[in-house]
C-alpha cells in the first residue's frame, strides 16, 4: 500500500490507488460512522442555508414578526450575510471532508473544526458586513451593502475563506486597539503586568 498524499489537490487524481482499487481504506466501523455523520450534517447545512435564504427573500419573516419595511430590510441584509457566510463555510468544510477522506488523513480530532466552521463563518460574515456597512472597514462604500447580491457575495467569500478573514480581522484589531502580539508569551497568554 502506498503512503497517503496530504496535498489538498495533488497531481495524482488516483489518490495513490491502482485501477479498480475501489474499496474504502477506512475499515473501522467507528471511523466510517463518524465520516457518515459529518457528511450528513454538512449535506443538511448546504441544503438548509439556501432554503433559509429563500425564506428571507420571500418576506415571510416580515409578516411573522410584524416588522416594518425598514426593519425587515435590515434583518434581510444581515440574515443574508449570516447565511451566505454559513454557506461558504459549509462548502469549504465539505471540500475539506472529502479531500481528507480520499487522502486518508481524516481523523476524529478535526470533528469540532468541521462541525463549527460553517457557524464561525456565518458569524464572521455578519461581522464583516456590519464593519463595511458602518464605514469602519472601507472595502466598499458603506452604501454598497444595501445591495443584496453584494452582501451575499462578500459574505460567501468571507465564509469560504474564514481562516484568512479571521487573520485579517486580527490585524485590523491590532491597528485599531493597539494590541501587540509580541507582548504575549509563546502559548498566546498575555505577559503578566509589570
Amino acid at each position: 500500500m502506498s503512503l497517503p498524499t496530504t496535498d489538498f489537490a495533488p497531481a495524482d487524481p488516483h489518490d495513490g490507488r491502482k485501477p479498480l482499487e475501489w474499496q474504502s481504506r477506512y475499515t473501522d466501523p467507528v471511523a466510517r460512522r463518524w465520516i457518515l455523520i459529518e457528511a450528513t450534517y454538512l449535506a443538511l447545512l448546504i441544503l438548509i442555508a439556501p432554503a433559509a435564504i429563500l425564506l428571507l427573500w420571500s418576506e415571510y419573516p416580515q409578516d411573522w414578526f410584524h416588522l416594518s419595511n425598514a426593519k425587515y430590510r435590515t434583518l434581510f441584509l444581515y440574515g443574508l450575510a449570516w447565511l451566505g457566510g454559513t454557506l461558504g463555510g459549509t462548502l469549504f468544510a465539505i471540500k475539506w471532508l472529502y479531500h481528507s477522506v480520499a487522502r486518508q488523513i481524516w481523523h476524529m480530532d478535526r470533528r469540532q473544526w468541521r462541525f463549527f466552521t460553517p457557524h464561525i463563518s456565518g458569524v464572521l460574515a455578519l461581522a464583516v458586513i456590519a464593519l463595511i456597512s458602518s464605514g469602519l472597514v472601507r472595502v466598499f462604500d458603506p452604501k454598497a451593502t444595501e445591495s443584496s447580491p453584494l452582501v451575499f457575495g462578500v459574505a460567501f467569500l468571507v465564509g469560504y475563506f474564514s481562516d484568512s478573514t479571521a487573520a485579517k480581522l486580527a490585524e485590523i484589531a491590532e491597528t485599531i486597539f493597539g494590541t501587540n502580539r509580541s507582548s504575549q508569551n509563546k502559548d498566546g497568554s498575555p505577559d503578566a503586568p509589570k
